[in-house]
Order: structure tokens, then C-alpha cells, then sequence
């Protein structure tokens, strides 16, 4: 779901009257687009309430910032109003000091900064791969789930075991990575590694977070760490951390290209965010080596010999010759390349949730701007007009279409990326939950 508290409400109210006119509606003869919405009153009503929570995360209100703690940065002459064009933000509080955090969501700031784009794609990006991996792992603890409560041993150990190694190692990892980067102080790393004028101007900076050591300027400076820098030195050089590769520890790493050279380019690690970074990475690698040939082999050999021990007589066998070990192989082969590829194809997939959301929150800011902000400033008719457009596309496109897309979308990943974890249609025939059916079971019974 799209997250913006305002579209939030409108669609939160709408959940909320159907609910609350739900016998008067299951009395009445509804038109086809009415019965679906009664239908689907509990989804509605659920919508509009994670819309209004995501809207919180992203502090997002009609594609405008809500202030609702105070923002944790400033700018030089905001207070006489004087901000120049492109001026800096800085924080008045030291890094890790609790008053540095906004207390909820995004700082509404982001939403006055030049790189406001730049910020939120990717943070939701990586959001939206946390939730994705999140999801398919349970989808896959689940499978787990019901191969011990039809004591499926050959599926528990054969199967689901490979599978949670396989995907804890790379994608669960990923996440790993991910909310390391969050928690690094890069200010610090960063400013370590840097060569700064000794007693100069930025010498003593409150950005490194440790003592500022003397040493002997021979002319290029020192780093915080009291190296003296010489000419051509570069950050490996630099940096006191000594983790391998050129960043050495002191430089952000883009994660794409860290997750992909685990695969490509096994114990390089170009910008590494922890130390002994490349074995590690080259350990789980392994283990993902080894999840799949297990996946694959083991359980049809096993299945095979099953059948071989059950069947007595000649006749048998040659009736089920054609089920023996190559058959069961190519079955299992059929879920191990789905199960391995879909990994990282569902994983892609997930994306949608970052460009969903993105599209909605450039959209409502285009209505806007274009809209309202535009004719605010010329007389009140033409800001009376500008307000009935802003109002019907808000309505038409954001509250109708967009939400829809959204339900699909929702739908897609349940249906596809989360339950082929686990669910495989063989045998009961799926029924959703339903409150009614529970209330008629019960009266029945």
C-alpha cells in the first residue's frame, strides 16, 4: 500500500461507513460496483489504515511534510528567514545523542531538500526488499510448518532445510547488510580516512567520533587517527580500519554490486562494511553451493528407494518402471529451479511496493503543485478552480485508480511470491477466511 496519511483517512472513512452500514447493505439489492465494495469493506477499512501508518514512516501528507516533532536539522538564518538557495542543512545535536533522531518516520526536512528523490527511493527500495524477503522466508518456514504436521521427513530434511540455508545465506544476509549500513556512523568512517589541515579549520570536527591525534604535517595534512598523509596516499592508505579491499572499510558500499560479487567475484570485497567480510561471504556462499545439489539429489534417491522397497512382485515393477529415480528427479528438478530462481525473481518483484509508492507520491505532488500551488497566488476564483481540479484528480486518480492498482498488486505478491513457498492446491480446495461462514458453521452445529 501507498503510504500518505491524508488519501489514508478519506480511504479509512470509506472502510468505516461501509462496516458500519453492513447489515443494511447485505438487506439491500446492491449494483455490481456497490456489492463490490461491500465486499470488500474489511480490505477497504484495513487499506486506509496502513496507508495512514505507512504515510507516518514516510511523513507524508498530500505529497507535503508534517511536522509534527520538530525537525532535527536547521539552516543557517531560517529563523530571520533569510535560507539561502541551496544552503546545507546541519544538525545541532552530536551523532547518537537521542535528540538527533526523529521520534517517528522520516524527518519532515526530506521534503525540502534537493535530494528528496534521491533519499526516498532509496530507502524504499531497500524497504520494500526487506518486507519482500521477510515474507518469503515465513512462506517458507510455513512449508516447513506443514511438512512436520503430516510428518513429511523426506520434505523436512531434504527440502525445506536446503531451502531456509539457501535463502538465509544470500537474501536474508542482504537484509543483514542492509540495516548495517543504517546503523554505521559513515560520518566518522568517512572523516577518518580523510587527510585535514592540522590545526586547521576542520581540525577537531565533532563529525569523528574519537580523539583528534597530533602528528607532523609534512604538508598534506593528517587524518583524525594522527597519520601523517603523504602524496598519492589513497583511502586504503588512509584508513585506520584495515578491512581489505579499496575502501577498507571507510567508504559506503553499494550493496548491488557487494551481493552480486559474492556469486561473481567469491572473496573480493571492494568496500567492505565489517572485517573478514570476504570469508564470511565466501562460507555462505558454500552453504548456498551445497543448498541446491542436497535440493535437488537427495530426496528423489531416497523417494526411489521408497518405491523400490514397496513394490513385491515383477508385474509391479515393470507397471511402475516408469516412476522410478529420472522421473522423481525431473519433478525435482522442476521445484529447485523454481525455488532458486524464484528467489531472486520474487525478490525483484517485491520492488513494485518502492515504485508504487513512488508513483503515488509524484503524482499527488504534480496535483499539487500544478494545481493548487499554481494558482494560489493569481485571485481567489482561479484558486477556487484549481482546488475542484486538484479535488476530482485526487479523487479520480489517487483515491480510485491507484488504489485499485495497489489491491492488484497486494494480490500478486500474496498469491504468487508468498504462497508458491508453500502451497501447493493438491488436495483441499482453498477457502478465505470468512467471519459469516464461522457464524453459520456454528449456528449449524
Amino acid at each position: 500500500m501507498y503510504g500518505d496519511i491524508g488519501h489514508g483517512i478519506f480511504l479509512f472513512c470509506c472502510g468505516l461507513y461501509l462496516l458500519c452500514n453492513e447489515k443494511k447493505n447485505e438487506e439491500s439489492r446492491l449494483g455490481e460496483m456497490a456489492a463490490g465494495m461491500h465486499a470488500g469493506r474489511y480490505m477497504i477499512t484495513m487499506m486506509g489504515f496502513f496507508a495512514i501508518y505507512a504515510g507516518f514512516i514516510y511523513n507524508d501528507v498530500f505529497s507535503l511534510g508534517l511536522n509534527l516533532f520538530g525537525t532535527r536539522w536547521q539552516f543557517e538564518g531560517q529563523d530571520d528567514g533569510e535560507v539561502e538557495e541551496l544552503a546545507v542543512a546541519y544538525s545541532p545535536y552530536s551523532y547518537g545523542d537521542p535528540d538527533s533522531v526523529y521520534p517517528f518516520g522520516l524527518d519532515p526536512i526530506w521534503h525540502v531538500t534537493t535530494n528528496e528523490l534521491l533519499f526516498f527511493n532509496s530507502f524504499k527500495m531497500k524497504l520494500s526488499v526487506i518486507l519482500g524477503i521477510i515474507q518469503m522466508f515465513v512462506g517458507t518456514l510455513l512449508k516447513g510448518a506443514n511438512a512436520i504436521y503430516f510428518n513429511a521427513k523426506l520434505d523436512l530434511f531434504f527440502e525445506v532445510i536446503p531451502m531456509i540455508c539457501f535463502a538465509s545465506s544470500l537474501f536474508i544476509y542482504m537484509v543483514v547488510l542492509i540495516f548495517m549500513k543504517w546503523s554505521i556512523n559513515w560520518n566518522t568512517r568517512m572523516l577518518s580516512a580523510t587527510c585535514v589541515e592540522y590545526n586547521g579549520d576542520g581540525w577537531g570536527s565533532s563529525d569523528y567520533d574519537g580523539d583528534w591525534v597530533a602528528c607532523n604535517d609534512g604538508g598534506y595534512g593528517c587524518t583524525p587517527w594522527g597519520y601523517a598523509c603523504a602524496d598519492g596516499d589513497d583511502v586504503a592508505t588512509t584508513c585506520p580500519l584495515d578491512y581489505g579491499g579499496t575502501g577498507d572499510g571507510c567508504q559506503p558500499p553499494n550493496l548491488i554490486t557487494t551481493l552480486i560479487n559474492i556469486a561473481l567475484q567469491p572473496g573480493n570485497v571492494d568496500e567492505p562494511l565489517y572485517s573478514g567480510q570476504a570469508t564470511v561471504q565466501n562460507v555462505l556462499l558454500a552453504i548456498a553451493g551445497i543448498s541446491v545439489p542436497i535440493l535437488l539429489l537427495v530426496k528423489p534417491y531416497f523417494l526411489s528407494r521408497q518405491m523400490e522397497a514397496e513394490h513385491y512382485d515383477d508385474d509391479d515393477d515393470e507397471e511402475d518402471g516408469g516412476h522410478g529415480f529420472g522421473e522423481i528427479l525431473i519433478h525435482q528438478a522442476i521445484e529447485t529451479i523454481e525455488f532458486v530462481l524464484g528467489m531472486i525473481s520474487n525478490t525483484a518483484s517485491y520492488l513494485r511496493l518502492w515504485a508504487l509508492s513512488l508513483a503515488h507520491s509524484e503524482l499527488a505532488t504534480v496535483f499539487w503543485e500544478k494545481a493548487m500551488l499554481s494558482t494560489l497566488n493569481v485571485n481567489w476564483f482561479a484558486t477556487y478552480l484549481g482546488f475542484g481540479v486538484f479535488a476530482g484528480t485526487t479523487f479520480g486518480v489517487l483515491l480510485m485508480m491507484d488504489v485499485l492498482e495497489c489491491f492488484l498488486h497486494a494480490l500478486r505478491l500474496h498469491w504468487v511470491e508468498f504462497q508458491n513457498k508453500f502451497f501447493k492446491a493438491d488436495g483441499t480446495r482453498f477457502a478465505p477466511y470468512s467471519f459469516k461462514q464461522i457464524i453459520v458453521d456454528a449456528g449449524t452445529a
